[in-house]
Formats: structure tokens, C-alpha cells, sequence
């Protein structure tokens, strides 16, 4: 890999997105902000380029093939090649909590054309730019939820079950070109998007069964993510890492 990486965040328009994007931009890398939200991506971008960084913003909608193709076509134009892609992008703080047999099938969906389609289209277009290079970094971003099976969100649970499932997957296909493929799955992390859905006695019991009695931070995952990206991470690949302050799962 060049010292200057070009790394790829998906939903880094905002929350623990935006979070990747300063510190890779912060330690060198050259970041490309992917949002569907154009004016939040083009705030991180002023963010990073006012720090010295280098970045490029571009509106993708993560589901759509033909607006993922062009937005990794954008990045390879103005930065040469893509080396880290981080799968971040999901629907999660704007889902009710509801029983399963309330969730209905256009919702379910759209849940899954995000946080599972868009995370195997994002892989597909930049794969052609690692393969060739024989090297790169894919991080894709799944929840302590799959292990849990926490309720109430089983649309949420089954895509990102989806997204652990694909990228061991993606590992056993990708591994002899020098790509990696982990996964880091976080668990209670609070960043500025408001989550209405959780209450104060919700969040009592998710606190009781953590290790770490605290609510967990976007700087929380950054360093797993960044750990997966390094080049000394370039021996692990199809792995897991939770992010969840020691839950304990019953």
C-alpha cells in the first residue's frame, strides 16, 4: 500500500462515519465521505480539508448499484486507486422498535437494501482495484445485535447477520489477492444522532450487562477499525471483533 491511502467510509456524513474519516484523514490517508445526505458529506469534507487532510465527498445512495459504481469511479479519478473501504453506512437510530410480525415487508426491504445489499455493492466495485493492486483493507460494520438477538429489531438483527455471514464469505474469495475482509460489531455506542427509541430504563439494563459500566463513544470503534486497516492487521482476515465493553451474552 501507498503511505497516503485512499480509504472509502460509507454513511460518513455524520455519527461514528464522520468519526473515521477525521482520524484516517488525521494520520495521512486520503478519505472519500460516501453519504446519501450530500450536504452533511460536503461538511465533513470542509472538516477534514480545514485540519490539512485530504478528502473528497460524494452523495451515493449505497443501495443503488449504478451510485455506488460512480462514487468508487470518483474516488479512483481524483485519488488513483482504493486501498481501505469501511461498510458503515445503515439504517439503525430512525427504526421503531417493534414485535417482527409488526415490521412490514417494505420495511424489512429497505433495511436490507441498506445495511446488507449496499455493503456486498460496495464491496463488488472496489474488489476490481484491490484485485489488481493485491492488497486492501475491507472493514464492514455489523452489532453485538447478531449475537444478542435482541428483540425488537429483527429486521436490523437479519441484516447484519447478513453483513458477518457475507464477509466470511468474502475473506475466503479475496484472500489470495492480499485483501482482507473483518468485521467490527459495536454495542452501545452514542454518537450526536438522536435515538428515541431507547429509554433511560432500557439503557439501565443494557449498562448492567457490560463489563465496561459506560456508554460507548464513536472514538470506542475507531481504534478497532483502524487496527483492522493497518498493515499489521494484514495477517487476520474473516474475523470478529466485538466492540462491546464486555457483554455479557446469555
Amino acid at each position: 500500500m501507498s503511505e497516503q491511502r485512499t480509504v472509502i467510509i460509507t454513511g460518513a456524513g455524520q455519527g461514528i462515519g464522520r468519526q473515521y474519516a477525521l482520524e484516517f484523514a488525521a494520520a495521512g490517508d486520503a478519505v472519500v465521505i460516501a453519504d446519501l445526505n450530500g450536504e452533511k458529506a460536503a461538511s465533513v469534507q470542509a472538516e477534514v480539508e480545514a485540519a490539512g487532510g485530504s478528502a473528497l465527498a460524494v452523495t451515493t445512495d449505497v443501495a443503488d448499484k449504478a451510485s455506488v459504481d460512480a462514487m468508487v469511479a470518483a474516488a479512483v479519478a481524483k485519488f488513483g486507486t482504493v486501498d481501505v473501504l469501511i461498510n458503515n453506512a445503515a439504517i439503525f437510530s430512525t427504526l421503531v422498535m417493534k414485535p417482527f410480525d409488526e415490521i412490514d415487508v417494505d420495511e424489512w426491504e429497505k433495511v436490507f437494501a441498506v445495511n446488507s445489499r449496499g455493503t456486498f455493492l460496495c464491496v463488488q466495485a472496489v474488489a476490481p482495484h484491490m484485485k489488481a493492486q493485491k492488497s486492501g483493507r475491507i472493514i464492514n460494520i455489523s452489532s453485538s445485535v447478531v449475537t444478542t438477538g435482541r428483540a425488537n429489531y429483527a429486521h436490523y438483527v437479519a441484516s447484519k447477520g447478513a453483513v458477518s455471514a457475507l464477509s466470511k464469505s468474502l475473506a475466503t474469495e479475496l484472500g489470495e489477492y492480499n485483501v482482507t475482509v473483518n468485521v467490527v460489531s459495536p454495542h452501545g455506542i452514542v454518537t450526536e444522532i438522536p435515538r428515541g427509541t431507547i429509554t433511560d430504563d432500557q439503557w439501565a439494563g443494557i449498562l448492567a450487562e457490560q463489563a465496561i459500566k459506560r456508554k460507548g463513544s464513536a472514538e470506542d470503534v475507531v481504534g478497532a477499525v483502524k487496527f483492522l486497516a493497518s498493515p499489521g492487521a494484514g495477517y487476520i482476515t474473516g474475523q470478529t471483533l466485538l466492540v462491546d465493553a464486555g457483554l455479557r451474552y446469555t
